[in-house]
């Protein structure tokens, strides 16, 4: 045992700001369930309990709308539907209910949507008692992953060894596939008597037109990054930073109609979109679908058909919260945002960490980042160049270099925001966070909603 005090103050401080964050988790998971009751109110029945009842785990907003899309078809069929996070449910939430349909996307290479971080550890880590209840299960995947659906899997897995029975098959889909929806849709009619309408799909694409296009890295050894911006046509569209846009590419080549989805990059008082695009090129050397149809094909003055699409799981904290912001590349694009939402404000503190390939070519955006540090929207700002001699280093190692300065940013209430790549560096910024504040810290933070992440 140690006589020094300083060890002791150390001490004292770190357990005081474990408890801060405990705290934080419990006040995060209630404030989320009133809203989540508020918003479902209009479904349920005024009294009693809901027939069925509809839960969601997401990861960029896709799952959520189909859990309330499937809870307005069951309404309009008279069958009464609750809306639920399923992250905030617990087993006996899902025993009262009975009558379950989930709604599951997968992340990665079979990883559940962040938000189910409380879910998984503490109620799938062993069977629960489940016996009387029947569910469906709509798991959302890409089969570019070896691990297809894996949490849908998992969680079918988990709700089969707990004793509750499936109601039909589980639907899987691939990329938001609409044959697959529509046999979803047919097993909600079969549920409730009455046939889900045919035309069960997203709301419509907004016009919008590109105005600006613009070659940010020229001369860089990575891929060519650029700068895109779209107003919109006739229409005034709303959003908040952390949205994603949903861009609907055209026909070609024998290839159905397909979309792709991009990280917002501005908000509505900047009067456009604005995307930060690395055009893909693969190793037969054929541009990528999106990116080299809106890099290379598509003409300033042509109009595309977009909508943007509420990604809650990436939503900021209140202004007055400190923010770090950690990303690479075209991840930009996602943190901008959020920094642009803090211009002109009396923010708590936001810090951006950033890493490219050089700095004579790969530092984006460099005029405007300089601009916010010098108005104060942006605190502090550190910057990684991987190919550059004497620098070599990803943006995960700027976390370890700054380890005492985000620890108190993080007992300060912080919030971490990540966005960008995730094969390399959303593995290595994990891992670092892990080092400077512990798994069970981290844990917490992804449990209070303050470590939030748009990979991909």
């Amino acid at each position: 045992m140690t006589a020094d005090p300083m060890r002791w103050l150390w001490a004292a401080v770190a357990v005081a700001l474990w408890l801060a964050v405990i705290a934080a988790v419990v006040i995060a998971r209630r404030l989320a369930r009133r809203r989540e009751a508020a918003k479902a109110a209009a479904l349920a029945p005024t009294e009693g309990r809901a027939d069925v009842l509809v839960a969601y785990a997401s990861q960029t907003g896709l799952a959520e709308e189909l859990a309330w899309m499937t809870a307005r078809s069951l309404s309009e069929a008279g069958t009464s539907a609750r809306v639920a996070l399923l992250g905030d449910l617990e087993a006996k939430d899902l025993r009262i209910a009975r009558q379950l349909l989930i709604v599951a996307s997968t992340t990665g290479e079979g990883d559940a949507p962040d938000s189910m971080s409380w879910f998984v550890r503490k109620q799938m880590s062993g069977p629960a008692d489940l016996s009387g209840l029947r569910y469906g299960l709509l798991a959302l995947g890409d089969r570019t992953y070896a691990e297809f659906c894996g949490f849908g899997r998992a969680l079918d897995g988990w709700l089969q060894a707990s004793g509750a029975s499936r109601l039909f098959d589980t639907v899987e889909v691939d990329n938001g596939e609409t044959g697959a929806i529509r046999h979803w849709q047919h097993q909600l009619g079969q549920l409730t008597g009455h046939a889900v309408q045919a035309d069960w799909t997203p709301p419509a694409y907004d016009r919008w037109r590109l105005v600006e296009r613009a070659h940010l890295n020229p001369g860089s050894p990575g891929g060519e990054t650029w700068w895109l911006a779209f107003e919109p046509v006739d229409h005034a569209p709303d959003w908040v930073a952390g949205d994603i846009a949903e861009v609907g590419l055209p026909a070609r080549d024998g290839q159905p109609t397909t979309s792709r989805e991009y990280s917002v990059a501005s908000l509505p008082s900047e009067g456009r979109v604005i995307f930060i695009v690395r055009r893909m090129i693969a190793p037969d050397g054929t541009p990528g679908l999106g990116s080299g149809w809106l890099t290379r094909d598509l003409s300033v003055g042509d109009e595309i058909g977009m909508r943007i699409r509420t990604n809650r799981s990436f939503h900021g904290p209140a202004v007055e919260t400190p923010l770090i912001l950690i990303g690479n590349g075209t991840g930009l694009a996602g943190l901008r945002a959020h920094l642009k939402g803090r211009e002109g404000a009396a923010h708590g503190g936001t810090w951006l960490m950033f890493g490219e390939r050089t700095l004579a070519h790969d530092a984006l955006l460099d005029e405007e980042l300089q601009a916010a540090l010098a108005s104060g929207a942006l605190t502090r700002l550190a910057r990684a160049f991987s190919r550059d001699a004497g620098d070599e280093r990803y943006v995960q190692a700027l976390i370890t270099e700054h380890a005492a300065e985000v620890a108190a940013w993080v007992g300060c209430g912080a919030t971490i925001m990540v966005c960008g790549s995730r094969d390399g560096m959303a593995g290595g910024v994990h891992a670092a966070l892990e080092d400077v504040l512990g798994a069970d810290g981290l844990q917490a933070l992804t449990e209070a909603s303050r470590y939030r992440r748009d990979v991909y």
